[in-house]
């Protein structure tokens, strides 16, 4: 305890910015599964400092009113792996640091003091007016110094100074992409339906007429709109129907090559997070939380396998074999925990629900299903020649 109070002496030296950034890391740190002696104790003053409210954010703060345009593709946790439409809310505080004290000083300190007056004077209008003049700024600056192989070599350095992250580099460049596009994605936002609980062939084709609308005009922008769309989904795997359906065929090569092959990538990113918050649930011994999480991480896996021909074979089939293999590894060292004659919630094969008698069925009406799909698309091309 005389420890933590020394280093907390120590801390109240930092800057306000500086702390902030501190509780980041520590965060994603614990989130990484690295622990570090004392930081239990050290977050949660941290916490009480700046976040009075109890909430995961600052709500009032210059650089909460920055990211504003952001919310809806942040991502809590620390993914350590490509994460397409989505930016991890844990490199947000080493970006701001990083933006108020290498890329624009000057302005972050002019924008900084502006907003605490127009808070504080709860002048909500004035606060997204200021907000806005400083993304644009910043968005402007970052398309100068992430052009050329120097500038980006050089952030890559600064930020190393403020998070260990390797994602906080491009989350940087994400960061520029969707604040460039923050008023079409805006505008996307409010055209999609609050929640999608049937991903049906009606709902995906009025999806798909908006995204290629969205397309034309934001194309480094997509994956943010994807990741919109996966977050009213009731089942996430469904986002990959947006390409499943666009292609010309099931296989690997002919989904790819769609506008919306991208959503694979993104099914298989949330597998990653799933695997992330398997772990944690099984390191606090939330074993039901766990057997949940499992489940959906079965039935994506099978709905990849089954959806998409020859997926073994793929890049796609390489990582997902490398995701499953990993959380292979984390079920089998909770179930040894215990002797063999007691049997584990996890071990269940009942968690597969493909190898119960309503998975096979299902199994078999999905490949009839795409069998007469593709046959009509075969008997209309053809027609059409």
């Amino acid at each position: 305890m005389m420890q933590v109070e020394r280093i907390w002496d120590f801390l109240q030296r930092l800057t306000p910015l500086s702390r902030n950034c501190l509780l980041s890391e520590l965060e994603r740190l614990e989130t990484c599964g690295v622990d570090v002696p004392g930081s239990a104790d050290i977050q949660a003053k941290l916490r009480a400092e700046f976040r009075k409210d109890g909430s995961t954010l600052n709500r009032t703060n210059p650089s909460r009113q920055f990211f504003m345009p952001l919310e809806a593709m942040l991502i809590d946790g620390a993914p350590e792996h490509p994460n397409a439409g989505r930016i991890a809310r844990s490199s947000m505080a080493p970006i701001w640091e990083w933006i108020c004290r290498d890329l624009l000083p000057t302005m972050a300190r002019d924008y900084n003091a502006q907003m605490k007056d127009l808070i504080a004077s709860d002048k909500q209008r004035e606060v997204q007016q200021a907000a806005s003049i400083f993304q644009t700024k910043v968005t402007k600056s970052l398309e100068g110094v992430l052009g050329s192989p120097e500038g980006a070599e050089q952030v890559r350095s600064k930020l190393a100074a403020y998070t260990a992250s390797p994602a906080a580099y491009g989350d940087v460049t994400k960061v520029m992409h969707a604040l460039r596009a923050r008023e079409a994605l805006a505008k996307f936002d409010a055209a999609l339906p609050a929640k999608i609980s049937k991903f049906d062939d009606s709902q995906v084709t009025k999806i798909t007429a908006l995204l290629d609308t969205f397309r034309k005009n934001n194309a480094a922008a997509v994956p943010f709109a994807l990741a919109l769309v996966a977050k009213r989904l009731k089942t996430p795997w469904h986002l990959i129907r947006l390409a499943t359906r666009a292609a010309r065929s099931k296989r690997t090569a002919d989904i790819a090559a769609t506008p919306y092959g991208i959503t694979v990538d993104m099914v298989l990113d949330l597998l990653e997070d799933k695997r992330l918050a398997l772990r944690i649930a099984l390191k606090h011994n939330r074993v039901l939380i766990a057997r949940e999480i499992l489940v959906e991480i079965y039935d994506t896996e099978y709905a990849l396998q089954v959806r998409i021909d020859e997926f073994e074979d793929s890049e796609w089939g390489a990582r997902l074999r490398a995701i499953m293999e990993a959380i292979a590894i984390l079920v089998e060292a909770e179930v040894n925990r215990f002797p063999d004659e007691v049997g584990h919630v996890l071990e269940s094969r009942s968690l597969r629900s493909h190898h119960t008698l309503t998975g096979r069925l299902t199994h078999l009406a999905w490949k009839s299903r795409d069998a007469l799909t593709d046959s009509a698309a075969f008997c209309k091309k053809l027609i059409g020649s």
